[in-house]
């Protein structure tokens, strides 16, 4: 196989240099062109016919939201977005994200790139996984409106079904993981068991993500913080550069954030929060992985499934990446493997009195 080709579209000469720096000392990456902004891409795009771009949010001309909507409604490609790593930047990588973006590479707090070799690899990582995505998995999303919090006819359906109280819910995911979470959570029941989602995702962009999903789903759904008690409806999603935990006070399952060192490559960690589950409600455990790189939640789901838990995986077919659900599926983790849109009725009939 030859390189992996890659335009860069960033109006930031510096940036296109350090860029090209990192990704031309891969031995199987190479930078076939760089562009100043989206108009200069487009025809750069039918020159070299690229396997992977990466594209800036701000730049002249045309922005990068407007550009990549263009781009995924004529030519779908796998894109990896120039994100700021800040609050005010993560709507608009979440909003490329939703558009169809594969990942985005974080520029460091005050947009200085200083030591490359601290990005490099992450970088080299993205843009590997990005060119091998699965570009037609976004096609088995919802098209998902806002309910509004109004309770739907389903709503009401499920509402009428009887979940055991000592259930836990705990959803882990990386790459693609933003919108197939909120494909799992998008009309889950008023009722469901509380859910504790351990999603990759820099300290900056979380909260962010958690009102976005708390927007798009009927139940609640908050960043968790430490000793927020675990409610029907509600779901708690691991902050940035925290472990999210479950433990119990006082008779009462509550949340827990450890700040330790990261756990196969990453803080919060899905490893964490399953082991954590299965230390309070062993059996009671029902747990998925979803799209990701990686193998991270591989073995917390096979202590799910020994202590007679009950686990999922999304399928290939969806995943925009099968790293984290195909290693757990290697290890044996997993009892039942569904596409991203049957995964919420799952873990909700594993729930079930």
């Amino acid at each position: 196989m030859g390189k992996i080709k890659v335009l860069i579209i960033d109006d930031s000469e510096l940036i296109r240099q350090i860029l090209t720096e990192i990704i031309s000392s891969a031995p199987d990456l190479e930078v076939v062109a760089s562009a100043v902004d989206p108009i200069d891409a487009r025809d750069k795009i039918k020159q070299f016919n690229p396997d992977v771009l990466t594209l800036d949010i701000e730049m002249p001309k045309m922005d990068g939201i407007t550009f990549l909507r263009n781009l995924m409604r004529l030519r779908p490609m796998p894109v990896v977005m120039i994100s700021t790593l800040t609050e005010h930047g993560a709507p608009a990588t979440l909003d490329a994200l939703e558009i169809g973006a594969v990942d985005y590479i974080a520029k460091p707090k005050g947009g200085s790139w200083g030591n490359l070799a601290d990005y490099a690899e992450v970088i080299q990582d993205k843009l590997r996984h990005a060119a091998q995505s699965n570009m037609s998995a976004r096609d088995s999303l919802t098209n998902l409106a806002s309910p509004d919090k109004v309770v739907s006819s389903n709503d009401i359906q499920e509402n009428n079904k009887k979940f055991k109280p000592a259930k836990v819910i705990c959803i882990g995911s990386s790459t693609g993981g933003t919108e197939a979470i909120r494909e799992v959570l998008f009309d889950m029941p008023t009722n469901c068991p509380p859910i504790l989602i351990a999603q990759h995702i820099p300290a900056a962009f979380s909260a962010s993500l958690a009102a976005r999903l708390n927007k798009t789903s009927v139940i609640t759904v908050r960043e968790a913080k430490a000793g927020m008690p675990l409610e029907a409806g509600n779901a708690y999603l691991a902050p940035g550069d925290f472990h999210l935990k479950i433990i119990e006070k006082n008779g009462r399952l509550i949340t827990a954030l450890d700040d330790g060192d990261k756990v196969n490559g990453h803080k919060p960690s899905v490893d964490v929060l399953l082991h954590s589950a299965i230390s309070c409600v062993g059996k009671n455990v029902v747990a998925a992985i979803l799209t990701g790189m990686g193998n991270d939640g591989a073995s917390g789901l096979k202590g799910v499934l020994d202590h007679q838990g009950v686990t999922f995986a999304q399928d290939e077919a969806t995943s925009v990446v099968w790293g984290m659900p195909g290693a757990a599926v290697k290890l044996s983790a997993v009892k039942h493997i569904l596409p991203i849109n049957r995964i919420r009725n799952g873990l909700l009939r594993a729930c079930e009195r």
